[in-house]
């Protein structure tokens, strides 16, 4: 895909966050100046905050999807996975949906291409553990919840029911303490609505090595999350690391072995492999940048958000933390300063100082830390909705109209059937070198 250009070509590597907000900022700026590519292995921006409310079933998946066509006007999506860069002939290699391998040309390239999968050397977790990064796996996992109580109201045994009836939750940060807010929901009105079932049968464990659950957050909203969750019934251990998962339960520090038949993953993510690849200097495995986010060297390569270790100038010496809030004001910072490049407007390092975090601990309850004022509660509900409506860049409307009839109707309790479990599975999403992962 080299040929005849009449302009130049700035190819943006990834949709998340900081790759979508890039493309569609400098779409804006300079889109008239230079031919802007946008490679990804979907064709669309996955609004990874709301994904919960998908396996909850109080969110379509399409809400979530916000398309590239669409949503980057000017911008040329092109379905790929990349796996390599050329550094000295400025050319990119990537593997489209049929399995061909392509390569493109460019004049400035973005890399932002996001994290995998954390996964660590714990015996059985690639096997029997399912990862939540993803549509396929948001899918996956609402089919698979809804399968265990079907399967527990048919079995006479009762350890089997208790295996089909536990949910373990591995690591309470953002991610798995919503995923485990909302699934205890789900597999709640689920069992309600089985003969043979009820609510005191579901069990759902959050473990995490850390001291306290969502230790990110104000101690005060920590402790107000975990009372809503311990109170519904949910169980949280503190200070516990899983030290082995096999078919049909996990076994905890100190020896506890619990019964289960679904094991989710969610301790943490790590650089996209295609960073490692480049054999450029790394911080903790993150391309390391300047403040306006090239890198040093290498005047026509950027990265930004999780992939690119971001010198945080509100705290010197320390690197801008791996959230959507920093990876899509790094997109847009990245944008300005390409389009500064070919002239249109001014140069400026990166800084932002982190506004706030929520929590949404699915009803009516939600925590967060708004401009270090700390909220629960109905309100805080209400401001983590708003923040989510106004952060999405399409389908506000559409999102709204579900909440609505959310809060109306009782949700619906049905399997899709539409992803298999291979595509779930930890050891299909986590650590693999690029050729080696699967496209949609």
């Amino acid at each position: 895909m080299s040929g005849f250009r009449s302009r130049e070509r700035v190819v943006i590597v990834g949709a998340g966050f900081a790759g979508f907000h890039a493309a569609r900022t400098l779409s804006g700026l300079a889109g008239s100046a230079v031919e802007i590519v946008l490679v990804n292995p979907t064709d669309y921006f996955l609004y990874l905050p709301l994904l919960p409310e998908v396996t909850a079933g109080i969110l379509e998946p399409r809400r979530v999807a916000v398309s590239l066509a669409t949503g980057c006007p000017g911008v040329r999506p092109l379905l790929g996975t990349a796996d390599g860069v050329d550094l000295t002939s400025r050319r990119l290699s990537f593997t489209d949906p049929n399995g061909d391998h392509r390569s493109l040309d460019y004049d400035r390239l973005v890399l932002a291409v996001g994290s995998v999968n954390k996964l660590l050397p714990i015996p059985g977790i690639a096997e029997h553990a399912y990862g939540y990064r993803s549509m396929a796996e948001a899918l996956y996992l609402r089919d698979h919840l809804l399968r265990q109580i079907e399967l527990a109201r048919a079995s006479d045994d009762p350890r089997q029911r208790a295996e089909h009836c536990t949910f373990v939750v591995v690591g309470a940060g953002y991610t798995g303490t919503e995923v485990a807010a909302h699934g205890q929901l789900l597999t709640m009105d689920a069992a309600e609505r089985c003969l043979g079932l009820d609510r005191p049968s579901i069990r759902w464990l959050l473990v995490d090595t850390a001291a306290r659950v969502l230790p990110e957050l104000d101690p005060r909203l920590s402790a107000a999350a975990h009372k809503v969750l311990t109170r519904r019934g949910l169980e949280i251990r503190t200070n516990t690391t899983v030290e082995q998962a096999f078919h049909g339960g996990v076994r905890l520090s100190g020896g506890d072995v619990v019964p289960s038949r679904t094991l989710i993953w969610c301790v943490g993510v790590r650089p996209d492999p295609l960073i490692e690849s480049l054999g450029l200097p790394t911080r903790r495995g993150r391309l390391v940048v300047d403040e306006y986010l090239t890198v040093p060297g290498h005047p026509d390569i950027y990265a930004c958000g999780d992939a690119a270790a971001v010198p945080d100038l509100t705290r010197p010496g320390e690197l801008t933390a791996m959230t959507a809030q920093h990876a899509q004001r790094q997109g847009e910072r990245a944008a300005h300063n390409i389009a500064a490049s070919y002239g249109h407007g001014p140069r400026r390092p990166y800084r932002h100082r982190d506004l706030g975090r929520a929590v949404d601990l699915g009803g009516a309850q939600a925590a967060a830390n708004v401009s270090g004022t700390a909220l629960t509660g109905i309100t805080a509900k209400a401001i983590t909705r708003a923040y989510h409506l106004l952060a999405i860049p399409d389908n506000r409307l559409r999102i709204w109209s579900d909440w609505t009839l959310d809060a109306l109707l009782s949700r619906q309790i049905v399997q899709l059937g539409l992803v298999p479990a291979s595509r779930a599975r930890l050891a299909a999403t986590a650590e693999q070198p690029p050729s080696a992962r699967p496209t949609p």
